[in-house]
């Protein structure tokens, strides 16, 4: 089983300044960490296009990440940047992981269809956008934990069809 070696970016024009506590990443440090993750990074940037894009690309290339975890930013608001930050650096997107996310947000709330939070890999990298509230992160990083170990060693190149469950 491959480790789970990740980085949590909060993307947060009040947390980037100093103006609101990252609530959110550290739910999500907290979640990795009981899930038995390393957590190598945690950044906190601004909502700003090209920076996300940059700091993506860099945390996505490393060769000691293999999934990285986005918090906020993935909402409909002008400054929401997240999904197209992603989409910009991924070399295939994973819809169904976005979607599953999704639908089992939508049975807690309907604002759920609001986020537009996409997934995706690059350089065997797993990105994973979840929305910006720390009970969001709890409920969509239930959905995701159990595929979780299965995706990073599909990414890894361990393809071998055994049991998974």
């Amino acid at each position: 089983m491959s480790e789970i070696r990740a980085v949590v970016i909060t993307v947060s024009d009040a947390c980037s300044v100093g103006e609101r506590q990252d609530a959110s990443g550290a739910a999500l440090v907290q979640l990795l960490t009981d899930a038995g993750a390393e957590v190598v990074d945690r950044k906190i940037l601004s909502d700003d296009l090209d920076p996300l894009v940059q700091l993506l690309k860099e945390c996505a290339d490393r060769d000691d990440v293999n999934l990285v975890v986005t918090t906020g930013g993935t909402g409909l608001g002008q400054r929401d940047n997240t999904p197209e930050a992603t989409q910009q650096i991924i070399e295939r997107e994973a819809p169904g992981i976005a979607e599953a996310i999704r639908a089992e947000s939508l049975k807690a709330t309907p604002m759920a269809m609001l986020s537009r939070g996409v997934c995706g890999v690059r350089s065997g990298t797993l990105i994973v956008n979840l929305p910006g509230s720390p009970k969001a992160v709890k409920e969509s990083f239930a959905v995701i934990a159990p595929v979780l170990p299965h995706a990073l060693d599909l990414l890894a190149g361990k393809t071998s069809h055994g049991s998974h469950g």
